[in-house]
């Protein structure tokens, strides 16, 4: 993540698909898409292999998001799975506070 990004909270009405946070480029319609993820903040289950197949598909349901799109977890308890990014409450904290 960079300081020409911006990330949002991702959301619709019915949930699906169900992505938690979204990378974009600053412009004022976002035109690439520079990561996707998903917020597990289980005290005692880290993130997993089931998460990581949910967000792929998900993945592949948001527009302008293909397979080059990278994947992220904000996970409390760290992850079960390789291959992926893995941001902490205090990742998150260092970013906020920057």
């Amino acid at each position: 993540m960079n300081t020409d990004e911006v990330t949002l909270i991702f959301g619709t009405r019915t949930n699906d698909p169900e992505i938690d946070i979204v990378g974009v480029d600053r412009a004022p319609v976002a035109r690439h898409i520079s990561f996707v993820g998903s917020v597990k903040w289980q005290e005692n289950r880290p993130f997993d292999a089931h998460d990581l197949g949910r967000l792929l598909l998900h993945r592949s349901r948001l527009p302008g998001a293909d397979e080059s799109v990278p994947v992220v977890a904000v996970s409390r308890s760290g992850t079960a799975v390789d291959g992926i990014r893995v941001l902490s409450a205090e990742d998150l904290l260092t970013a906020y506070r920057n």
